[in-house]
C-alpha cells in the first residue's frame, strides 16, 4: 500500500494538496483534494463511483473539494474544503480491506482532512474507516455519531427553496407552487416529503427503479415523468436537481421552465456562465453549496459531540443566509452564484488572516 503521488502545488486549480492513493491488493484508487484550511480542516464525504478515466475522477474531486470550502464557509463552520473520491463501482469492489485501507491514507494526513458520507458510501462505510482513522464523521449512532446526514441536508435545501420561493412570490411557503424533484434518492425522498407537508405539488423522477416504487408505495400521490428532461420541460414552479452534478446545462436551462431552482445535487452550474443565463431567462438558482449544507453541518456537529437539535438549528438557518444572498445579488447586481462566492471568499479571508497572528 502506498500514495502514488501527493502534490502541495496541484497547478492552477488553487488547492493547497491532492493526494493520489493506491492500495493494488484490496484495488483501492482514490484521489483526496484539499482546497483550503484557511478556516480549519478539510471537511468533505467520500464519494465511490465508477468514473470513465482517471482523468474524470481528478475534475470531480478537484471540482467537489473547492465547493465543499465554500460551502463550509457560507454553513459558518470552522473548517475547510476537501473531498475524496474512490474510482470504482462500489457495488462490485467495495470491501472492508478497501475502506480501511482508505482510512489509513486518511489518517496519514494527520487531521488535514475529515471525511464523511457520499454518493456510493454510508454510515456503515465510515464506521469501517474509522477503525483505521479518527478524521471520520457520518458514524452510526451506535458509534456515537449522527447517523444518515441526508436527512438534514433536506432540511436545509427546503429552507433555502423557502427562501428562494419568498423573494420570488412574497412568501415562504411552497403551498399551491409545483415543485420537480429530479432524483429520489437519500436527500430527494425526504425532500418530497417536508414539500408535501407544505402543501405543495410534487412531481419527480428517477432512474432507481427501486426509488420510484418507494415514492409510488409511500407518497402515492406524487406524479412520475419519465426522465430528467421531461421534468425539466414540464410545468413547474420550482425545479429541485437532487442527484449528480451538471443539471443546470446549454440542453436543461433554455428548456427549463420553472422560476426557481432549488435543489441538493452538488455543482449542479455545468460551467461558468450558465448562472447568468439564469438570470437572464428570470430563472432564481439559489445556489446549490448554500441550500445542501445541512448534511455537512450535521456531521460537523459531531465533531464537538453530535446534538440533533443544535444541528438542526444550524442547518435551518440556512434560510437566513439564502435570504441574504438574494439580497446581495439583488443589491450587487450580479446573479445569486456569484453573491454566494463573495460571501464565502469574504469570510475565508477574513477569518483566515486571524491564522498569521502568532499564539506563542
Amino acid at each position: 500500500m502506498g500514495v502514488f503521488a501527493s502534490t502541495d502545488d496541484p497547478g492552477s486549480t488553487g488547492h493547497e494538496q491532492v493526494v493520489f492513493c493506491q492500495d493494488k491488493q484490496s484495488g483501492l484508487k482514490a484521489i483526496i483534494g484539499i482546497y483550503s484550511t484557511a478556516l480549519g480542516p478539510a471537511l468533505g464525504g467520500t464519494r465511490f463511483y465508477p468514473y470513465a478515466s482517471e482523468d474524470d475522477a481528478l475534475a470531480d474531486v478537484l471540482d467537489l473539494s473547492r465547493g465543499m470550502a465554500y460551502k463550509n464557509a457560507l454553513a459558518g463552520l470552522d473548517l475547510g474544503g476537501g473531498k475524496a473520491v474512490i474510482w470504482g463501482d462500489p457495488e462490485q469492489i467495495k470491501s472492508e480491506a478497501l475502506l480501511r485501507a482508505y482510512g489509513r491514507f486518511v489518517e496519514s494526513l494527520a487531521g488535514r482532512y475529515y471525511t464523511a458520507c457520499d454518493v456510493g458510501t454510508y454510515v456503515a462505510d465510515m464506521d469501517v474507516i474509522a477503525r483505521e482513522t479518527s478524521y471520520v464523521t457520518g458514524r452510526s449512532v451506535e458509534h456515537g455519531g449522527a447517523g444518515d446526514s441526508s436527512i438534514l441536508t433536506a432540511w436545509g435545501v427546503f429552507q433555502g427553496m423557502r427562501a428562494a420561493a419568498e423573494h420570488v412570490w412574497g412568501t415562504p411557503s411552497l403551498a399551491g407552487k409545483r415543485v420537480g424533484v429530479a432524483g429520489l434518492g437519500k436527500v430527494g425522498k425526504y425532500l418530497t416529503g417536508h414539500l408535501l407537508d407544505d402543501g405543495a405539488e410534487v412531481v419527480a423522477t428517477d432512474v432507481n427503479p427501486k426509488a420510484l416504487e418507494w415514492v409510488r408505495a409511500t407518497h402515492p400521490q406524487v406524479a412520475l415523468v419519465d426522465d430528467a428532461a421531461a421534468l425539466v420541460a414540464a410545468d413547474i414552479d420550482v425545479y429541485a436537481p437532487c442527484a449528480l452534478g451538471g443539471a443546470l446545462n446549454d440542453d436543461t436551462v433554455p428548456a427549463l421552465r420553472a422560476k426557481v431552482v432549488a435543489g441538493a445535487a452538488n455543482n449542479q452550474l455545468a460551467h461558468p456562465g450558465i448562472e447568468k443565463v439564469l438570470a437572464d431567462r428570470g430563472i432564481l438558482y439559489a445556489p446549490d453549496y448554500v441550500v445542501n449544507a445541512g448534511g455537512v453541518i450535521q456531521v460537523a456537529d459531531e465533531i464537538e459531540g453530535f446534538n440533533f437539535d443544535r444541528a438542526k438549528l444550524r442547518a435551518t438557518r440556512i434560510y437566513d443566509t439564502t435570504r441574504e444572498i438574494l439580497r446581495l445579488a439583488d443589491d450587487e447586481g450580479v446573479p445569486p452564484a456569484v453573491a454566494a462566492d463573495r460571501l464565502a471568499e469574504r469570510r475565508m479571508a477574513e477569518v483566515g488572516r486571524l491564522r498569521t497572528i502568532h499564539l506563542r
